[in-house]
């Protein structure tokens, strides 16, 4: 079933707190024993750290008769100011929430604490705690903690997420936990806090104005207060925008992404290749399973190259080790595949050349450089269409502190013999060893064949198409490390994914002549456009997994000047996560309404599998048909692929083991006639059936689920 959103905007139960009702509620006695009970089991589920011991029957007692002193409405003295229990108006008075139900339509938000108070605290390895796993080797670093019931660590795998309307925060610790705020006051002294010691925890520096300088540098003084950044380029970087600011409730195209068909695989699927032209293809441990390209998806082949078919000679099978990547050149009739030099790690110190036509190795190539044996952790092609160009013998290597150009041509003109006992050696055409520090992780190029570098620190670096040498921008980490980069085939948007959220970039600066340029063909100065945030709900990102992670963001694939790429797509766990790069640009976007700090996106759609997803990729712009929005995703799990077309009835179209669910303002989107099956509280059962109509009513979330 899909999950459910259960109202994750809006928290339905008494919003304001009422003293006097309180008190009344005191010293009656009367509160429900029903709820009493389930708040004490909730209580007892997730408490994460130890509190005092249960009371004693004398105690109780105790109770009893301090209650009926209560009653007797004497006099007593006013709490001294050491007392633990705050008031309304204290300063971080708050009122604690838990998300109770998960992914069921039962799922509802119930109040955990009426009235407690938070703290940051500072902790560290040596003391006697039960906090995320450490791996700050004896450093301290600051926890949030929330009366008895809430002791987290602060970081992005918290997934805290503001809602400034509602003076409310929600985030994950064990569960999914909300904080509403009293005033308008405490909740933005809250807010600042977090991020103060968020940086704190990233950078092992106090959040003071000359600490962010000393990490970000002068020219990211949008990066440090995105207050005060000029997010102009934004909208000029896109000329839709500029004609007209879409509304966060705007109208769109009945047509969207929905599951076609799914095909079972050979299984142990490792990596997902597409291609432009005719095939695609699935890497797994047995081999190579071709797949054709058509507009609505692709479809096997019934053709699987066995890399252990005794095709090739001279040392060039893969034998047991299933390559970890593959590239295809050539006008897609070749494939370059590299395996791992030890399994666990990422590089390599060759790759091997199948001829997809004959289904043979073709050659064996080593990484040497001086004629010394070196290693590479990634290849990419050496723009985002070179792929396609039939005459094309190079390509790009990145290695942890490498990053070159290597050449399949020998440079004395010499046709290399697969049948010769060694490997021939790739030339390494142009390129730089850099020092130590650089921490290379992942890298894509663009159109015309600039780099973008990733690196475990979190900088983003990039390259111009002439020189390896010097990066012409770096842009700062924000302390995760990016595991995978992409960039439009134009060069104006990078987007770096983390394990917890990804990041968009954009590039665009004026020079000093007034003229518009990237990144990557100079240094942009001081007015950085400030980037944004594409993140999961806390509710989501709890259903996710614990131990999922974001993976293999992409923009979908053009590879044709003053085309614009209209999606993105992002892997975690069960999940393939859809974004509008129209939406997630515009400034104007609801979600960008009432955040502090850099801007978070949560609009997206998400389609769910019965197994952890490998990857998922829009194909090529040209298979998108006349009718669509996008072209068709691919998304390959180990045991199947399938593939997601567009269609005006999704519930028929779709397949009886998929699901798709729209996120935040998506089913307002939606016109008359479209068939769907909503789960949603019955007590807004009315809202739904009019949210159907097109009507905005705000404020219920819905989960849609497909032919269940």
């Amino acid at each position: 079933m899909g999950t459910s959103q259960s109202r994750e905007d809006h928290i339905f139960d008494s919003d304001d707190y009422d003293e006097e009702e309180d008190r009344e509620q005191e010293d009656d006695g009367d509160e429900s024993e029903e709820e009493e009970e389930q708040n004490h089991d909730v209580s007892e589920q997730h408490r994460s750290f130890p509190t005092t011991t249960p009371k004693s029957k004398p105690t109780t007692s105790i109770d009893d008769v301090d209650a009926r002193l209560k009653s007797l409405k004497l006099k007593y003295a006013s709490p001294s100011p050491s007392s633990s229990s705050p008031s309304p108006n204290s300063t971080n008075a708050v009122k604690l929430y838990l998300h109770v139900g998960g992914n069921t339509p039962k799922a509802k938000w119930i109040v955990s604490d009426k009235l407690t108070s938070y703290e940051f605290v500072k902790t560290s390895d040596d003391e006697d705690d039960d906090d995320n796993e450490s791996d700050s080797g004896g450093k301290s670093w600051r926890v949030l903690k929330v009366g008895s019931k809430v002791r987290c660590r602060v970081s992005t795998d918290m997934q805290l997420k503001m809602f400034g309307d509602q003076r409310r925060v929600d985030f994950v610790c064990r569960g999914v936990w909300a904080l509403k705020f009293y005033t308008d006051e405490q909740y933005r002294r809250f807010v600042t806090e977090f991020q103060d010691c968020l940086f704190e925890n990233v950078y092992g520096l106090p959040a003071t104005e000359e600490n962010k300088m000393k990490v970000y540098g002068k020219e990211f003084i949008g990066w440090v207060k995105p207050e005060s950044a000029d997010d102009s380029m934004w909208e000029d970087a896109d000329d839709e925008l500029n004609k007209s600011p879409e509304p966060a409730t705007a109208t769109r195209s009945k047509q969207d992404l929905l599951e076609e068909f799914e095909e079972a695989a050979n299984g142990g699927v490792q990596s997902l290749t597409l291609g432009a032209l005719d095939n695609s293809f699935l890497v797994s441990d047995a081999g190579v399973q071709v797949y054709r390209n058509f507009n609505h998806g692709i479809h096997g082949k019934g053709v699987c190259v066995k890399f252990d078919s005794g095709n090739s000679r001279g040392g060039s099978s893969l034998g047991n080790s299933t390559p970890s990547k593959a590239m295809l050149m050539r006008g897609e009739t070749n494939m370059m595949l590299m395996s791992p030099f030890k399994e666990g790690k990422p590089h390599s110190t060759g790759l091997q050349q199948l001829d997809i036509e004959t289904g043979k190795i073709v050659t064996a190539w080593k990484f040497e450089k001086d004629g010394t044996e070196i290693t590479m952790r990634d290849i990419t092609n050496d723009t985002k269409g070179s792929q396609l160009d039939p005459s094309e013998s190079t390509f790009l290597g990145l290695d942890d502190n490498r990053l070159c150009k290597w050449d399949m041509r020998d440079r004395r003109g010499i046709v290399q013999n697969i049948a010769t006992t060694n490997s021939p050696v790739l030339h390494w055409s142009q390129g730089h060893q850099f020092s130590r520090g650089t921490n290379f992780q992942c890298f894509a190029t663009t159109g015309d064949g600039s780099i973008v570098v990733g690196s475990i620190d979190g900088k983003i670096r990039l390259y111009s198409k002439t020189s390896m040498r010097q990066a012409k921008t770096a842009f700062p980490g924000l302390g995760s490390p990016i595991t995978h980069v992409d960039v439009t085939y134009d060069g104006k948007w990078i987007l770096g994914t983390t394990d917890t959220y990804l990041i968009l970039i954009c590039t665009l600066f004026t020079d000093k002549d007034g003229r518009t340029k990237t990144g990557f063909s100079g240094r942009m100065g001081n007015r950085i456009p400030a980037p944004r945030f594409l993140k999961l709900t806390p509710l989501d990102s709890h259903l996710a997994g614990t131990d999922n992670k974001f993976h293999g963001g992409h923009f979908s694939w053009v590879t044709e000047n003053g085309k614009q790429e209209r999606h993105l797509v992002a892997t975690v766990g069960k999940f393939s996560v859809i974004w509008d790069f129209h939406q997630v640009k515009n400034s104007a976007h609801g979600c960008y309404r009432n955040q502090q700090g850099l801007k978070s996106c949560y609009c997206y759609k998400i389609v769910l599998k019965d197994e952890s997803i490998v990857e998922s990729r829009f194909m090529h712009d040209k298979f998108t048909a006349s009718d669509s929005p996008e072209a068709p995703l691919v998304v390959a799990t180990p045991m199947k692929t399938h593939s997601a077309g567009a269609g005006n009835d999704i519930t028929t179209a779709a397949s009886s083991r998929s699901w798709l669910r729209w996120n935040c303002d998506d089913v307002r989107r939606f016109t008359r006639g479209i068939s769907l099956t909503l789960f949603f509280d019955r007590r807004h059962g009315a809202g739904a059936r009019n949210e159907i109509t097109g009507r905005d009513h705000g404020g219920c979330k819905f989960t849609t689920v497909v032919s269940m």
